[in-house]
This record gives C-alpha cells, sequence and structure tokens, in this order.
C-alpha cells in the first residue's frame, strides 16, 4: 500500500516560518525558523532578525535610544504616545548635530547611512536611520578617518553579522610593517572591522598607520597608551582625557572603555578559577586597589563621552570581568558589571554618543542564549560585539574551531559583531596565517548566522555553489567558493582531472551523477553551469607531489602552487595570475579579475 504525500504530512509540523535567506525562489526547504522580521522604527523593530526566545529568556527591553533624550530637548505635545520619531522632538535652538545618532534624531539621512544602505541591499537608507536612532545600530566613522580610506559600514542586528580582528605589536613580537601587512591581510579574508591591541613598540605610530591604511573602521582599549612611560598607579584624570583626546584626533572609530568595573564588583572575583582575564578590566582593578577610589573611567564617563561626540568615535563598552574559563560564564561578577553597562549605555545616548556593548569570552553552550538576551534587556538592545564565547577550554592551538561554534550560536541568538580567536589565542601573538584562519572561521560564523535568521539573499550565493556542485562544474564550484584557491588544490590532490565525479566517491559511486541519470535537475540543465565535456588539466609536478605528501596544513604558498597547476588549464588563461596579489608581481595581480566579480561575501580589497 503507497502513502500519498499528504498523509506524511500528518507525521510533523513545522515550527512559524521567519524570513526567507533566499531570493532566488529555488529552493524545497520552508525557509528561516527565526521570528519573521519586523523592520520598524522604535521599540517595535525590537525583534527584527531574532531567535525565537527559549521559555525562561529575558524579555526584549521596552526602552530604545528615544526613551534618553539629551538635555535640552522637548517633546512637542501631543506626541507623547508617539515620541519614537525626529518630528516628536525640539532640540536647543542652538544645536548643531555631530554624530549619526544625533543625525538620526533630526531625521536626516548621512551619506554614510547612505553607503551603509548600499552595502546592506536588503535595507533602505531610511531603516538604517531609524535604527541608529533607536540605538540598535552603530556605524562607526570617525571624522578624520573618513578623510582616508574609511569605507562606512553598520554593526546592529538588522544588518548583517559583522567580524571584528584583533591585531597590534606586542613589547616582544611584531613591529608596525608586519601590523600593516596583517590588516590587509585581514581585509583580504573578510574582517569587517580592526582593533588595534599593540602594548609594545611605537605603539603611537603603528596606531596611526593602521588608521591611514585601512578602509574598515578601527577600534583600540585606549588604557593600554595610558600606561606606556609610567606607573599603573599614577594614572590621574587628565592623562586619561588627553589621551583620549589625541587618538580620537588621530581617527580611531571606536574606544573600549572599561568603566563597567566597580569597587564592589572586585570581592566577587575571588572565588574564581581564573580571575580577571580582560587587561583593560586587571589594570582598572589594580589601580582601584591601590589608590582606594572608583574606577576612574566610571567617575569620568560624561567627560570621556563629549570627547567621542566631538569626532563621532563610537562606544564599545568593554567587559572587564568577562570570564576566563568555562567554571566562571555567567557569575555574579558578569552579570553585575553588565548592569552597569546598562547605565552607562543610557548616559552616553544622552550625550548623543553612539553605543556597542562587548560580551564574552568562556561560555559553555548552553548559556549562549541567555547571555545575548540578558544584554538585550539590560542595555535595550544596544549591538553585542562578542569575544566567540569559546565553549570549551580543553583545546588550545584550535580555539578558532571552539569560538566559533559559540560565535554562530551567539549571533544567531543576538551578537551583531563577532571577535575573531585565532588558533594561536591563549598562546601567543597572530601571525599572518592564523589571522586568515580567525578570518575564515568567523566569516563561517557569520554567515551561519546570517542564514538562520533568515536576512534576504544571505543563501543566494550557497544556492548558486549548490547548482554548481549538481552540475558537477568544479570551475565554477571553486569561483563561488569563498577560498577557491584552497578548494581547487585540494581537489587536485587526489584528481586532476575535471570530471563528472570527485575522488570521494569515484565514478560508479558518484551520487550526484547517479541522480542525473535518474532525474535532470534545473542546476544540471542550466547552460551557465553545465559541461560541454570534462576537461583535463597538466599532472601534479613533483614539486606539487612533494608538497601533497607531507601535507598537514597547506601553507599560502604552498597553496598557491597547487592552484597555479589547474587555473590556466580550466579556464583557457595562459598569462593570467592564478593566485592572491601577496603572492605574485602587481602587473599579473591586476590581471586577476575572478574575485572582483564574486559576491559580497568574498569581496577582497
Amino acid at each position: 500500500m503507497t502513502n500519498s504525500s499528504s498523509s506524511y504530512d500528518l507525521l510533523y509540523s513545522l515550527p512559524p516560518i521567519g524570513g526567507n535567506p533566499s531570493t532566488r525562489g529555488q529552493q524545497t526547504n520552508p525557509g528561516s525558523f527565526a521570528n519573521p522580521p519586523q523592520i520598524a522604527p522604535g521599540v517595535k523593530g525590537a525583534l527584527t532578525f531574532s531567535s525565537p526566545d527559549t521559555p525562561g529568556m529575558p524579555d526584549a527591553s521596552d526602552k530604545t535610544a528615544w526613551d534618553f533624550m539629551p538635555a535640552g530637548w522637548e517633546l512637542k505635545p501631543g506626541f507623547e504616545e508617539n515620541y519614537e520619531t525626529a518630528d516628536a522632538w525640539t532640540p536647543p535652538a542652538d544645536f548643531l548635530p555631530v554624530t549619526q545618532l544625533e543625525f538620526a534624531r533630526c531625521g536626516t539621512i548621512t551619506p554614510e547611512m547612505e553607503r551603509v544602505a548600499e552595502r546592506e541591499p536588503h535595507l533602505t537608507a531610511e531603516q538604517i536611520r531609524d535604527e541608529v536612532a533607536a540605538g540598535r545600530m552603530i556605524i562607526p566613522a570617525n571624522k578624520v578617518h573618513l578623510g582616508y580610506q574609511l569605507d562606512p559600514m553598520a554593526i546592529g542586528r538588522a544588518s548583517k553579522t559583522k567580524v571584528n580582528a584583533n591585531m597590534g605589536a606586542s613589547p616582544v613580537s611584531s613591529g608596525t610593517d608586519e601590523e600593516i601587512e596583517k590588516l590587509k591581510w585581514a581585509q583580504q579574508w573578510g574582517a569587517d572591522t580592526v582593533m588595534d591591541l599593540s602594548t609594545g613598540g611605537d605603539i603611537d605610530g603603528c596606531r596611526q598607520a593602521i588608521i591611514q591604511n585601512s578602509s574598515v573602521p578601527i577600534g583600540t582599549v585606549p588604557i593600554y597608551s595610558m600606561i606606556i612611560a609610567r606607573r599603573l598607579e599614577d594614572l590621574d584624570h587628565a592623562s586619561i582625557l588627553q589621551m583620549l583626546q589625541h587618538q580620537a584626533k588621530q581617527g580611531v572609530d571606536y574606544f573600549t572603555i572599561h568603566a563597567g568595573v566597580l569597587r564592589e564588583h572586585l570581592e566577587f572575583v575571588a572565588q574564581r578559577l581564573i580571575g580577571i582575564v580582560s587587561r583593560g578590566g586587571s589594570l582598572l582593578a589594580k589601580w582601584m586597589i591601590h589608590n582606594q577610589k572608583q574606577n576612574p573611567m566610571y567617575d569620568l564617563w560624561d567627560d570621556i563621552c563629549d570627547i567621542m561626540r566631538e569626532y563621532d568615535v563610537s562606544f564599545s563598552i568593554g567587559d572587564g570581568l568577562r570570564p576566563g574559563g568555562l567554571a566562571d560564564g555567567t557569575d555574579r561578577a558578569q552579570l553585575a558589571e553588565l548592569c552597569v553597562l546598562g547605565e552607562l549605555t543610557e548616559r552616553a545616548w544622552k550625550k548623543g554618543v553612539q553605543v556597542m556593548i562587548e560580551g564574552p569570552g568562556h561560555i559553555s553552550f548552553d548559556q549562549i542564549e541567555f547571555n545575548m538576551k540578558v544584554q538585550r534587556k539590560l542595555c535595550h538592545g544596544a549591538p553585542f560585539y562578542v569575544l566567540g564565547p569559546l565553549v570549551t577550554d580543553i583545546f588550545p592551538g584550535y580555539d578558532h574551531i571552539t569560538s566559533c561554534i559559540g560565535a554562530t550560536a551567539a549571533g544567531y541568538h543576538g551578537a551583531s559583531m563577532l571577535c575573531y580567536v585565532t588558533p594561536k589565542e591563549h598562546l601567543g601573538l597572530p601571525k599572518k596565517d592564523d589571522v586568515k584562519q580567525g578570518c575564515i572561521a568567523y566569516k563561517i560564523a557569520a554567515h551561519a548566522a546570517d542564514v538562520a535568521l533568515g536576512i534576504p539573499g544571505t543563501r543566494n550565493r550557497d544556492d548558486e555553489l549548490t547548482e554548481a556542485r549538481a552540475a558537477l562544474n568544479w570551475e565554477k564550484h571553486f569561483e563561488l567558493s569563498f577560498d577557491p584557491d584552497t578548494a581547487r588544490a585540494l581537489h587536485d590532490e587526489d584528481l586532476d582531472v575535471d570530471t563528472d565525479f570527485c575522488a570521494m566517491c569515484g565514478h560508479d559511486w558518484c551520487s550526484v551523477r547517479i541522480s542525473k541519470e535518474i532525474q535532470e535537475f534545473m542546476s544540471g540543465k542550466s547552460e551557465d553551469y553545465a559541461w560541454d565535456k570534462a576537461k583535463k588539466s597538466l599532472p601534479l609536478t613533483a614539486e606539487q607531489q612533494e608538497i601533497l605528501e607531507k601535507r598537514g596544513v597547506l601553507s599560502p604558498d604552498q597553496i598557491h602552487k597547487l592552484a597555479s597547476k589547474v587555473k590556466k588549464e580550466m579556464t583557457g588563461e595562459q598569462d593570467k595570475a592564478a593566485c592572491h596579489s601577496d603572492y605574485v608581481d602587481p602587473e599579473s595581480a591586476q590581471q586577476m579579475q575572478t574575485s572582483k566579480e564574486l559576491p559580497v561575501l568574498n569581496q577582497r580589497p
């Protein structure tokens, strides 16, 4: 007896369906299981691109930045129930907007907002303005950096999930030239922002060079520079404000300020397994213990806001008590500080300054959703910027994998930006290949979260690659991949002929080939993907065979040597470079057009 398809449908039911990450309509699945998007001004848009709440999770805040207006702004009569709009407010007579938040409050769409809309095609410039006005999105764009090479971008839940890369010279390793090289490398592999965490060498010169050479926003932790050439205990209010003014004038786009670590929190750290792992948090804790005073960053908050407003520097309010091990995750110290970060957010908004919040850290997988959603509640939806989190502690050398597992969950449950972790985390200063590995791991996490959230268009390239894979079109497969050279090299390790099967299965066992014999898929018939016949490439050279025999992790140079074997043969190119510009002369690199034609996910400056 044969059951009808409708009888099978009675055996299961699907959850409510959210947005669709595909714009092409070529799919058999139902779409995203996230909440339906609610892109709307004010608190109505609080659940835009969000995961359904597990029972017991904190609700979203019923407040936005509109509830924390600057002194002197007056609410017009009749707008008491509709105050989340520029039409509802009258600013002081002599008021001139300076920050993106202030322009948004005035109803103005800035050139930076227009550029963000070009880079986030699922959003309009008006929607971006409204998200900035609500405090759920920031555009970190120091006015000085805009005069160099900065390409404005946005961090917020309505936009795609972003990735930050950390770098910086240390007292024992690296220098300015190497950090500039790593900056360009990180940008090539998808970093949306970069933090300069230099603690040694020519810190000031390194920072200036990074800002002038960067097309992405640059963040710093200013306290590192504040204590150069002085004892920590001697740090005073004047030197704090002087350094902030200096870095803002250089063009830094966002500051990490650990103002939420208070004297009264330090007793909560005593029973931790690893104590305070934040450098900024530990430095300020030591300062408070020695001077028997409150955190100077907390005491100076209003003055710090005034400096940052002048240049439109955004806050990345630091998590100085973030956990450094699973045993310390979601503890009293961490959550007590988070409550203060909510207070500081409200005060910064009243000063017209853009805000995002930093978060953990080391958190077991089961606690990630709560951490994302309690921040959403306490900080009124301000963008959350998290380090990982790492979901286990026993894999040093592989923490880019350990943490991107947690980062995917964090992005799905509410984080707006993910700070990458490299294989070198906990062990040493990242080198060039560590930066690449960290960036790619976190591009995977961010992209996976965006697809799961149902952000329109985020799955289009995945579907294209699926079509190429179904057509057994290897060259199109490679071109659509995030790292074409590596994909091409690994394929040709086992099979240097572009056939209608892969080396994993062989001809007789290839399920895709067999499926094409059973029925014709649209992708298999598509003229854009189908091959006339298999194309044979040159055999591996002796040098390439030796590389593959010794392969553990392919270095960039080895990948280049393998990839160059196939590229010319399969595309008909005779003189074009088949690799990244790092490994060829500039004239040859300029001839390489493939990567420039790829979708945004693989955009490489």
